[in-house]
Formats: structure tokens, sequence, C-alpha cells
């Protein structure tokens, strides 16, 4: 296995520009995960020049943005975030579901990394718990899967 030759990317922010996506809807849980997000990328190496935050008005919103800023070219990754939380209607089905697979499709056909941090959740209380508490930050797992996918597929191209 030490002769094969492995390709992956690493977590060094470099030049890149990243574009965080947040939804406005179910504010404050978003606040949280565009805190984690913008914290993860600092950390790893990117000045604030390097992050550009995009407010849209709700997850169904994020996936018509991000293919707007994907065609740009400026970003090297989009980071998707938002909170969809389950209510007695099929709202949430139509709404996690099109946005999911809404911001596949952008990845897909622009190239451009879009990682997904909305959160899908049954109750506020496990949206909480996944915006910072108990089960993490998932806006800083986003911004941690879109800075790897960036510097591997920069690495492909070379």
């Amino acid at each position: 296995m030490d002769s094969i030759k492995t390709i992956e990317g690493d977590l060094q922010c470099r030049e890149l520009r990243f574009a965080i996506l947040a939804s406005r809807f179910n504010e404050f849980i978003v606040e949280r995960l565009v805190d984690g997000a913008v914290d993860t990328l600092r950390r790893h190496g990117a000045g604030d020049q390097q992050i550009e935050i995009i407010r849209v008005p709700g997850a169904f919103d994020l996936p018509l943005v991000a293919r707007r800023l994907a065609q740009t070219q400026r970003y090297d990754a989009l980071v998707a975030l938002g909170a969809v939380i389950k209510g007695a209607t099929a709202h949430f089905d139509y709404v996690a579901g099109e946005c999911a697979g809404g911001l596949a499709r952008v990845a897909q056909d622009t190239g451009i990394p879009v990682a997904f941090g909305v959160l899908t959740t049954d109750t506020i209380e496990q949206a909480i718990e996944r915006a910072g508490t108990k089960a993490g930050n998932k806006g800083a797992d986003a911004a941690i899967t879109a800075l790897e996918l960036a510097n591997l597929l920069r690495r492909i191209e070379n």
C-alpha cells in the first residue's frame, strides 16, 4: 500500500475563497452555525477577506443563490447553512428535500463544492444540540468539508 499514490485534501485555507450562505429563517439557530463556520475557517488560516456571508430568506432559497454564486467562479467552495425543523405538516419534507437535492445539483453541475450544513431536525432542541451544544456545531463541520473538498479538487486538477 505504501507505493499507491493517494490524493486527498488538507485543511489549510491558503488563498482559498469561501461563500457562506445563511438562511434567515430560524436565524437564532443558523447564526450559531455561521459562527461555527467562520471560526473554523479562521482557525485554519482564512482571513476575513477570504470569507463572504450571503443571507437568503430560507433554506428553500439556498440552491438558487448557491448556483448563482458558483457560476461567478469567485469562490473555491460554498458552505450552505440553514435549519429546517419539522412541524405538523408536510412542508418540512418539501423544503428539506428540495434544499438538499438542489444544493447537490449545484455542486455537480458547476464543479464548485457545496458543503451541506442545513439542519433537518424533528425538534428545536435537536437543532440547538447540532448548533454548538451536545452534538457539536454542524456549521463548523460543513466548513471543514468545504475546505477539504476545495483543496482536494485543486490537487486533482494539478
